[in-house]
């Protein structure tokens, strides 16, 4: 009997590796691989990938004017080498994410998306294998809107926790969402002091109710869950486009062997009643639904945080080789 891990790529859902660490990451034969800074820091401390350190920092001290300009080129660089090792494992698309400082900065967002895409070009990897992260602010599916429309990146909207982030983000033409799972189940379970089965688990509820809503209207945007808490959460949204998952949850699946029946099927979202709604021309609009969430806005606001935080860790770790 097929594995649980094998099932779930069975229901058609496209199973991604969420890991900076590609050394785990050819065992469970993933399409594609997301990373952020938080993996990063925590791969590049790591013996084995201090080759990648190496060049990286070989390289921003050819590049930039002063030492912060060349702490900015070696962590660009960097996110760009664990990217292309993970793209001599994985056959699809890898994502790097623009540095969460830029999360409210439209024009800062664009310009650092092309640049990392200029980065993978010098080093021979296309555009069409990489993914640009961005936060789901209003300037960061604004960002997105523009990438893929006028520069043909393609965009992966990140640190999702609400349908109105996911519905503007399907109006901007994004390649790919990833609606965060755990984490929304983390603030309920410390708001209401209650734990959840996976069955009504308000992470998985969120995750369908977007799944349901891209269905019924047709949006070509790929929904895939990400931040997951326990193997549930997982097999709840068998069925969903595309999962991205830890090492230590594929490990899991790979070692199960129980059912994972498909849960989410596209043909059954037409025939919900679902309102339709548009917020990509009302800024306003947007920002007034969005707050009405308030895990969504607690959860953006210390999701862009705990980014750039780990990536002024790890550019506190890159400063001091770039002075040695």
């Amino acid at each position: 009997m097929p594995n649980s891990l094998e099932q779930l790529k069975s229901t058609g859902t496209v199973v991604v590796c969420d890991s900076g660490d590609f050394a785990t990451i050819d065992k469970y034969k993933p399409q594609d691989a997301t990373t952020n800074p938080s993996l990063i820091l925590a791969a590049s401390k790591k013996p084995e990938y201090a080759k990648l350190m190496d060049v990286a920092v070989e390289y921003g001290k050819q590049h930039g004017k002063d030492l912060e300009e060349k702490v900015d080129s070696t962590l660009d660089r960097l996110l760009v080498e664990f990217g292309k090792e993970i793209l001599q494992i994985v056959p699809g698309k890898v994502s790097t994410e623009v540095d969460a400082r830029f999360s409210f900065d439209y024009q800062a967002s664009i310009d650092k998306a092309l640049h990392i895409i200029d980065l993978y070009k010098s080093i021979g990897i296309e555009k069409e294998r990489i993914l640009i992260k961005l936060a789901s602010t209003w300037e960061g599916i604004k960002a997105a809107q523009t990438l893929q429309s006028k520069h043909g990146v393609n965009c992966n909207l990140t640190l999702m926790f609400s349908l109105p982030q996911a519905i503007a983000a399907a109006e901007a033409g994004a390649y790919l969402i990833s609606p965060f799972v755990g984490r929304i189940l983390d603030w309920y379970k410390a708001a209401m002091k209650k734990d959840y089965s996976p069955q009504e688990d308000p992470g998985v509820s969120s995750v369908q109710a977007i799944f349901n809503y891209y269905k019924k209207y047709g949006y070509k945007t790929i929904v895939m869950g990400a931040s997951f808490r326990n193997k549930g959460e997982i097999t709840e949204l068998a069925g969903c486009d595309y999962l991205t998952i830890s090492p230590n949850l594929l490990e899991e699946l790979y070692n199960s062997q129980e059912d994972v029946p498909q849960k989410l099927i596209s043909s059954d979202a037409s025939r919900l009643d679902i309102p339709k709604k548009s917020y990509i021309n009302d800024e306003a609009l947007f920002r007034f639904d969005f707050n009405e969430e308030a895990m969504a806005v607690e959860k953006l606001r210390e999701g862009i945080s705990k980014f750039a935080a780990d990536a002024i860790t790890l550019k506190g770790i890159l400063r001091k080789k770039v002075e040695g």
